[in-house]
């Protein structure tokens, strides 16, 4: 693999919430990358990344911004159900990808862009799970790998937006498939649990309901969801999804070792202050969890970009993407079925 000298030309798909944070971080703070062009298909979105960050093309078509745009990688970050034609389109026209989770939202489709990516072994893809980015994370990486609190037992991951964000999920959610509650909200967490155990889901058990938003059933989603994984090495773990923080949002994961426990994110804290007041003592909480990951979220596209000019690989890979769909689908669907479900390796 060839390493690249000049800085990477960059076409960015998708300027929403997070894809308007990828495209900041990517022209005011990434090193060694040129952002030349954007595709999205909001016209003031594009004019906001033409007139505020200074991309010269501005494209409604994906493919356009591709074919013209003399590239030498995109960073995909559009709604999931097109993550498996972008990154194939991008892919057979010589280009490196970063992709966000998740991969998409039919395995099949996520296969078949597997096997394209597979036949260029020459191109970096690279799968945006950035929370193996986050400090606090690859830090209790570190204590666990070390066997500072003994061997892993129990594992335990939540994804809990806050209450702000349920009318912004509910247009979402009514004109696209968000995947369903696990594959949403968790498939970091799957992540994590198989990036710190090195095991794999044999067993999925999984619970929904729609206690605090029933109106949710009406466009077929799951306000929370509950699921318990069983590993191969004996591990349990359990995925807590959902939509009702009322003081922020929670992101939290938990190790439980035979000789001690860690915990990242117990408290969601914006800051170190706390305020002592008639209302007793309180603490200001992170509302987003871009807030909360900006760091991670520009450490993972900075590596991409490193990759590309190294000409290697990422630890992150296709496969990763696609166990964690797979895990978290098989979650969903216990919850569907009410049943036990098995989960095939490979």
């Amino acid at each position: 693999m060839t390493k690249q000298t000049n800085p990477v030309r960059v076409g960015i798909i998708g300027l929403g919430r997070l894809g308007s944070r990828h495209a900041r971080h990517l022209t005011e703070k990434i090193q060694g990358v040129d952002v030349v062009a954007a595709c999205a298909l909001d016209k003031d979105q594009l004019q906001w990344a033409h007139d505020d960050l200074g991309i010269e093309k501005i494209f409604l078509d994906y493919k356009e911004m591709i074919d013209q745009s003399n590239l030498d990688a995109v960073v995909i970050v559009a709604p999931t159900p097109f993550h498996p034609e972008m990154t194939t389109y991008a892919m057979n026209a010589g280009l490196h990808v970063f992709c966000e989770k998740p991969l998409g939202l039919d395995l099949d489709e996520v296969q078949k862009m597997a096997d394209t990516i597979h036949q260029h072994p020459k191109q970096i893809f690279q799968s945006g799970f950035m929370r193996r980015y986050d400090k606090s994370y690859q830090y209790a990486k570190k204590i666990v790998d070390e066997g500072k609190i003994g061997k892993i037992i129990y594992m335990r991951g939540y994804g809990i937006d806050p209450i702000s964000g349920m009318e912004s999920f509910k247009k979402f959610a009514s004109e696209a498939d968000s995947g369903g509650i696990f594959v949403d909200m968790n498939i970091h967490d799957v992540d994590l649990i198989r990036w710190f155990t090195h095991q794999e889901p044999v067993e999925a058990y999984g619970l929904t309901s729609n206690i605090a938003a029933p109106d949710l059933a009406d466009i077929g989603e799951f306000e929370t969801g509950v699921a318990q994984l069983k590993m191969d090495g004996g591990v349990i773990a359990t995925l807590i999804g959902g939509r009702h923080a009322a003081h922020g949002n929670q992101v939290e994961l938990e190790v439980m070792g035979s000789n001690g426990w860690l915990r990242v994110g117990e408290h969601p804290d914006l800051n170190r202050v706390t305020v002592f007041s008639e209302n007793g003592v309180s603490r200001p909480s992170l509302q987003s969890f871009g807030a909360r990951f900006d760091e991670a979220f520009l450490d993972e596209v900075q590596d991409f970009i490193s990759n590309i000019a190294k000409g290697q690989q990422p630890e992150v890979t296709v496969e990763d993407g696609i166990r964690a769909l797979k895990i978290a689908k098989a979650c969903q669907e216990s919850a569907n079925t009410g049943k036990l479900v098995n989960i095939p390796k490979g």
